[in-house]
């Protein structure tokens, strides 16, 4: 492909490539610590903040230096992340949060998940779903959004500042745009490209058009991106609050634009959506009690991992040895078949969560995993009888620690936005299963299946690390990973995020998740980094190996270091991603 005078690209490189690819070229040395970490974690006593876009990071820090809390933080900078990162996060979608309380000496949770639309009827889903399962985009995928509430619910226990300051940098920001970055700006094609298909299922394009592609072009990398119709959307919420947006004129907009296109979301189901203050699951690893989300999410599915993983030597199996990555894949499998047979909303079904979260259960399961072979078949467990995204992290000098993963689950969302808001309404509703007498079975009013997922760890009563790892599926299997990182192979916290991954896709799955495939091994998926001699044995051992293909996770992570007057921060970011952490 030729090039103009003008742009001049370098040999190794074409017009439109995606991937700057040289496959010979390694990390750099490093003068102490793991060889392969991209950079030292940024430290500091008073407070810190890792996000996926540096200027959510830097509003995060203001945030604090103005006086405002770990939670005043998190919301400005999800604010800020709704405009600068639309492909993972929004207005439009749910939120969760893990908050370690430091009068309390533990940590504490919020779930911000929207239910399914009141009057949209299980028969009219199935009308609309082809081979049982729910379309991926458009109105019949869309639930409540659930973040606004959230961050309000937050706010109102644990806020310093204003609720009005919180919004001001995301609005700047907004009504004066900024390049877009490069993870950032590749995934804002992919994903326009995706709902302007005519086939996606999209009722009505025009105003996601209008809002992300003015003029019918996508911004590329670099170019600089505004979003004026968000900026007023803020304006309103600062000044009227919570209610503007589930009482007042944003809800009446909402519903007035449903029923333009024959979708279902209403005024009614915006009013009754609340957020709720919820326990927190836990299980102790090795001596650190590592934190879960409950409710409808796959938060127990990290537990259920580390449980079972719990019952081998890691550490004399090596870092990154075909010996462990093995291990480690076949306890995701077993758990994942636990998480395809029971998880869903609580207040809709009972599950098994005591059983599925206890070491007796797991110390069962581990007995299956073979060094020598892998699972076939690989089931649930029989319970006794009696089921896209953006994660951030911030920590302030009262020794708050918030852990916040938002989203509006696949891609950008549905591809609907509604008149002059200026945001794109999630899909997660797709999350719902269509089986008869499944706990995640589609129901009017109810919250789906969950795939965000929040992080944290403590040792004893101090907190240790508040952290997550965004992507689907890939985030109980990337937090399980940090956490045998830190634990089993004694990395720090920032090269326990840039340490290669592995992501199994494949397992067993009711609510269109994972993607099932012929082959009931799955596929393993291993990073650049895994050595050779680990990835031959693996395929010697039986795995199917697929590409890498950049679905490994996007990581932020602060540690605790040190309580008391010397209380110390260390903050971590994923290079895998546009962010950054940082510490003052």
């Amino acid at each position: 492909m030729g090039t103009s005078s003008a742009n001049p690209l370098p040999p190794y490189q074409t017009a439109g490539a995606e991937r700057f690819e040289r496959p010979d070229v390694h990390a750099g040395d490093r003068l102490s610590g793991a060889s392969f970490a991209s950079r030292s974690a940024a430290m500091g006593c008073t407070g810190a903040a890792g996000t996926a876009h540096p200027l959510a990071t830097l509003t995060a820090i203001e945030t604090l230096k103005r006086g405002g809390s770990a939670a005043d933080a998190a919301i400005a900078a999800n604010a800020c992340l709704g405009f600068l990162e639309p492909t993972g996060s929004g207005l439009g979608g749910d939120c969760y949060a893990m908050v370690w309380d430091p009068q309390l000496k533990k940590p504490v949770g919020v779930a911000g998940s929207g239910r399914s639309p009141k009057h949209l009827s299980l028969e009219i889903v199935r009308e609309r779903s082809k081979n049982g399962l729910i379309a991926p985009y458009g109105a019949i995928s869309v639930s409540t959004p659930g973040a606004l509430d959230a961050w309000w619910t937050l706010h109102q226990r644990y806020g310093k500042l204003k609720w009005s300051e919180l919004f001001q940098p995301a609005i700047h920001l907004s009504e004066n745009g900024v390049p877009l970055p490069q993870i950032i700006g590749f995934q804002f094609k992919r994903d326009l490209t995706l709902y302007l298909d005519p086939s996606s299922g999209v009722e009505e394009t025009a105003n996601a058009i209008r809002t992300y592609a003015p003029g019918g072009h996508a911004p590329n990398e670099g170019e600089v991106f505004r979003n004026p119709d968000l900026a007023r959307t803020y304006r309103m919420i600062a000044e009227g609050g919570r209610d503007v947006f589930y009482e007042g004129p944003i809800a009446r907009t909402i519903e007035a634009y449903f029923k333009r296109i024959g979708g279902w979301l209403s005024c009614e189901d915006l009013r009754e959506q609340h957020a709720e203050w919820v326990d927190l699951l836990v299980t102790s690893y090795r001596g650190v009690a590592v934190y879960a989300m409950g409710a409808n999410t796959q938060g127990l599915a990290t537990l259920q991992m580390l449980n079972i993983l719990e019952n081998f030597d890691l550490r004399s199996m090596g870092f990154q040895s075909a010996a462990s990555i093995h291990t480690q894949a076949e306890a995701k499998r077993l758990a994942y078949e636990d998480r395809a047979r029971y998880y869903a909303d609580p207040h809709f079904s009972q599950i098994p969560i005591s059983w599925l979260n206890s070491k007796e259960y797991a110390a069962e399961r581990a007995k299956l995993i073979r060094p020598d072979r892998i699972l076939l078949p690989v089931h649930s467990g029989h319970a006794p009888s009696h089921g896209d995204t953006t994660y951030f992290s911030v920590a302030d000098v009262n020794g708050m620690m918030v852990s916040m993963v938002q989203s509006n689950y696949r891609g950008m969302g549905s591809g609907l936005v509604a008149d002059g808001l200026g945001f794109m309404f999630q899909d997660r509703g797709q999350l719902f299963s269509l089986v008869d007498g499944h706990p995640n079975l589609y129901q009017p009013g109810k919250r789906p299946f969950q795939t965000i997922i929040p992080g944290f760890a403590a040792k004893g009563s101090e907190p240790w690390m508040s952290f997550g790892v965004m992507g689907g599926d890939m985030q109980p299997q990337g937090q399980a990973q940090i956490i045998l990182n830190r634990v089993d192979y004694g990395l720090d916290v920032q090269a326990a995020g840039d340490s290669p991954r592995w992501h199994h896709e494949g397992s067993s799955q009711t609510m269109g998740e994972d993607l099932p495939g012929v082959d009931p091994r799955g596929v393993l998926r291993l990073e650049a980094g895994v050595p050779e001699a680990s990835r031959r044995a693996l395929i010697e051992l039986g795995w199917s190996m697929g590409a890498s293909d950049g679905g490994f996770g996007r990581y932020h992570c602060i540690e605790h270091c040190m309580s008391g007057p010397n209380r110390v921060y260390a903050a971590a970011s994923d290079m895998r991603a546009d962010g950054i952490a940082l510490a003052y």
